[in-house]
C-alpha cells in the first residue's frame, strides 16, 4: 500500500503555533538586555553569551551561559531538533541531537519556554571565529600555515548553519540580539552595519529571519530622545529593518513582547501592504499651438 502524499492543508499550516524569528541590532548602551524585562520571565529563556546580565539584575529568569562555540552548537540542536536532511556525524544532524540528548537531558524540559532570547550574536561570531582558527581549513593546503581566507569562509558557513537550524525552530521564537555599528563608506556616507565577524553572516542573516529590527534613540516631537523600535526598511535614518509580517509600523514602542503579541495576530493576507506601488500615470502634457498668431 503505497503511502499519501504528504501535503499540509491549508488549515492545517494556518493552524500551526509559529515563533517570531527576529534579529534586534543596537548601539551599545543602548538598552538591547534591558528588553528581557519586558517578556514573561517564566516562559523565557536566557542564552546568556556576554555575561553582561547586569540590566537584568533581579530578574528571576532561567540562563543558559555557552562559553565555546561547540557549546553554541549544542545547545541550538537541543533546542531545535535533529535536521533529518544531514548525515549522522554532521553537526544539527540525528546523530548529534542524539548525543546532546545523552548530555542535557531530555529535550521536553524545554517545553515550558516559547521565547529564545541571544545576547549576543556578535558574542557567539567571535565564539565561532575563534574555533574556526584552530580547524584545518583555517591552513593553507600548500603550505601549512594559517590562511585567514579558510578560516573566515569555514565562519561564515558554520554561523549560517547556527542560525538557520535555530531559526527552523518553529514553535519558539527566538531573539538575535546584535551591536550595531555606524561607519562611513568609500563616498564617506554613514552606514549602519552589525558588529559581526566577518562579512557573509551580516549579509546573509536580514534573509534568513523575518524581522530585523534596529533599537534606536530618535527625538519626539518636542525634540527630547526616545528609544524607539524602528521596523521597516524603508525609513529616513538608514537603519537596518525588515518586516515580513506586514503587522508592523514604521516605529513601534520599544516593548519586546508586545511587538511580538503584534506580529503573531491574525492578518487578513489583503491586508498586507504592497510593497510595490503600481505605475503612476504620466502627467498630461499641455497642449502648445503651432500657430505662432495664438
Amino acid at each position: 500500500m503505497t503511502g499519501a502524499l504528504p501535503i499540509i492543508t491549508a488549515d492545517q499550516r494556518l493552524a500551526e503555533v509559529r515563533g517570531v524569528k527576529a534579529a534586534i541590532f543596537g548601539a551599545s548602551g543602548a538598552g538591547k538586555t534591558t528588553l528581557l524585562r519586558t517578556l514573561k520571565a517564566g516562559t523565557t529563556l536566557f542564552f546568556d553569551l556576554e555575561a553582561g546580565d547586569l540590566a537584568i539584575e533581579g530578574l528571576a529568569i532561567d540562563t543558559i551561559r555557552p562559553r565555546t562555540w561547540r557549546e553554541c552548537r549544542d545547545f541550538a540542536v537541543f533546542i531545535g531538533g535533529p535536521n533529518p536532511a544531514l548525515k549522522q556525524d554532521q553537526p544539527y544532524s540525528a546523530g548529534h541531537y542524539a548525543d546532546v540528548c545523552a548530555k542535557y537531558g531530555d529535550p521536553s524540559a524545554l517545553e515550558e519556554y516559547n521565547t529564545i532570547f541571544i545576547d549576543s550574536i556578535t558574542v557567539a561570531g567571535r565564539l565561532c571565529f575563534q574555533w574556526c582558527k584552530g580547524r584545518p581549513e583555517a591552513n593553507s593546503e600548500k603550505t601549512g600555515k594559517p590562511d585567514i581566507r579558510g578560516a573566515y569562509g569555514l565562519h561564515g558557513r558554520e554561523m549560517i548553519a547556527w542560525l538557520t537550524h535555530l531559526q527552523h525552530t518553529r514553535a519558539k521564537n527566538v531573539i538575535f540580539v546584535g551591536i550595531l555599528d555606524e561607519k562611513r563608506d568609500d563616498f564617506n556616507r554613514k552606514v549602519f552595519v552589525p558588529q559581526i565577524d566577518g562579512s557573509k553572516t551580516g549579509l546573509e542573516l536580514p534573509g534568513i529571519v523575518d524581522q530585523v529590527i534596529t533599537l534606536a534613540s530618535l527625538p519626539d516631537k518636542d525634540g527630547v530622545p526616545q528609544r524607539v523600535f524602528v521596523c521597516q526598511t524603508q525609513n529616513s535614518w538608514g537603519y537596518p529593518a525588515k518586516d515580513r509580517s506586514g503587522r508592523l509600523a514604521l516605529l513601534e514602542s520599544p516593548h519586546l513582547g508586545q511587538l511580538i503579541d503584534k506580529v503573531r495576530q491574525p492578518l487578513p493576507i489583503d491586508a498586507r501592504p504592497l510593497l510595490i506601488a503600481p505605475p503612476r500615470q504620466p502627467a498630461a502634457t499641455p497642449h502648445t499651438s503651432s500657430d505662432p498668431s495664438t
